[in-house]
């Protein structure tokens, strides 16, 4: 597998297929979290996963959530080791086990809360994409979770959206 082994620069891009999350089409199954857990550990353990259902009580809504790869990487950045490197191949930005030291600082850095300390073995844990076929979204039943193309999910397709719901310029108008 091709590796970078220098930190990029946030201009750097390498994703070329993102994860989409659709928390309308969530059910809260908790399929995608056993599918990761199942992918990365061998056991059917939510706890293990990679990505979690988040529920919100009041609404009864859920919602996926894991690691966006964003192009920021807050996580790479921060590592005092470079144990968190970009897989050139997927764009994900990976957790090299082997140079980790559990010391936290991504987890902290991390705006999001989506890479998180391992207890079992005092390493940290995020979303690598399953090497370009994603468990949670082969398992979501639903089709909450999908691996599209990144540009599908970018800026400009928002901007896209918001001029077809011809909606006002600013809350003022």
């Amino acid at each position: 597998m091709p590796w970078l082994a220098f930190k990029p620069t946030a201009a750097e891009s390498f994703m070329q297929k993102s994860l989409h999350i659709n928390p309308e089409k969530c059910t809260g199954c908790l399929q995608c979290e056993m599918a990761c857990s199942y992918e990365n550990y061998g056991v059917f353990a939510p706890s293990k996963s990679r990505i979690k259902v988040f529920e919100f009580h009041q609404t009864g809504r859920k919602v996926p959530y894991t690691c966006t790869q964003c192009t920021e990487a807050w996580c790479l950045n921060s590592c005092p080791v470079d144990a968190i490197r970009i897989d050139l191949s997927t764009g994900a930005k990976m957790v090299f086990e082997d140079t980790c030291v559990g010391c936290k600082v991504c987890t902290i850095a991390c705006p999001f809360g989506t890479i998180n300390y391992n207890q079992d073995s005092g390493k940290v844990q995020k979303c690598d994409l399953c090497e370009g076929n994603p468990a949670c979204a082969s398992a979501c039943p639903t089709g909450a979770i999908t691996y599209v193309d990144a540009d599908w999910t970018g800026i400009d397709k928002m901007r896209a959206w918001a001029a077809k719901a011809n909606t006002p310029a600013s809350a003022a108008a």
